[in-house]
C-alpha cells in the first residue's frame, strides 16, 4: 500500500484529490494538510511513502516544504496549475520526484505515483520553464519523463482551479456511479 500525505490550501480540491486516490486499491491517503507547515509535521509523524503538495500555500509553500524535507529523502510530488519562472529549477534542486499539473486526469496522477514509487522522476513537460535546466531530450534519455505524460503533451491544459475541482469531483462521482450533474 502506498501511503500519501496531501497538502493543499483549497479544501474542495484537497478532498477531491484525496477521495480519488483513495479509490485506488494500492493507494491510501493517511494525512491531509492545508499548508506547508502542517504537511511537514504530518510527514514526520506519519512517515508516508509520498508527500504530495500544492506549490503555493500559506505559511510554507510546497517548494519550501520540499526543501525542508530534502535531507530526509522523502518522495515529494508538487502539484500546480501553471508554470512559474524558476520553480522547475528549484524543484529539481529540492529533489522533487514529481512536478505535475493539477488538472491531469486522475489515472495519470495515480500512474505517476506508482512510477515515482518505482524510482522514476516524472515532470509534466508543460511545467518546465527553463530550457537550460534540462531539455526534453535529456529527460527522455535519463528516464525523467513518464510516457503517459508525453502522450498528453499536446492536450489542452486547463488552468482554472474550479474546472480542476469539477473534473476531480466528476471522476469521483463516476467511480461511485453517481449522476455527474
Amino acid at each position: 500500500m502506498i501511503r500519501i500525505v496531501i497538502a493543499e490550501d483549497q479544501e474542495m480540491l484537497l478532498v477531491a484529490i484525496s477521495s480519488l486516490l483513495n479509490f485506488e486499491e494500492d493507494i491510501e491517503v493517511v494525512g491531509l494538510a492545508s499548508n506547508g507547515e502542517e504537511a511537514l509535521t504530518m510527514v514526520h509523524e506519519l512517515q508516508p511513502d509520498i508527500c504530495m503538495m500544492d506549490i503555493e500555500m500559506p505559511k510554507k509553500s510546497g517548494l519550501d516544504a520540499a526543501e525542508a524535507l530534502q535531507p530526509f529523502e522523502y518522495r515529494v510530488i508538487i502539484l500546480t496549475t501553471f508554470s512559474r519562472n524558476g520553480y522547475f529549477r528549484r524543484a529539481l534542486k529540492a529533489n522533487v520526484r514529481g512536478y505535475l499539473l493539477k488538472d491531469s486526469p486522475s489515472d495519470v496522477l495515480a500512474s505517476s505515483i506508482r512510477g515515482i514509487m518505482d524510482g522514476k522522476r516524472i515532470y509534466s513537460p508543460e511545467l518546465i520553464d527553463d530550457a537550460s535546466a534540462i531539455n526534453e531530450h535529456e529527460m527522455e534519455l535519463s528516464g525523467l519523463m513518464d510516457d503517459s505524460l508525453n502522450t498528453n503533451k499536446a492536450s489542452n491544459q486547463q488552468n482554472n482551479l474550479i474546472g480542476t475541482a469539477r473534473k476531480y469531483l466528476s471522476a469521483i462521482k463516476g467511480k461511485m456511479k453517481l449522476p455527474a450533474g
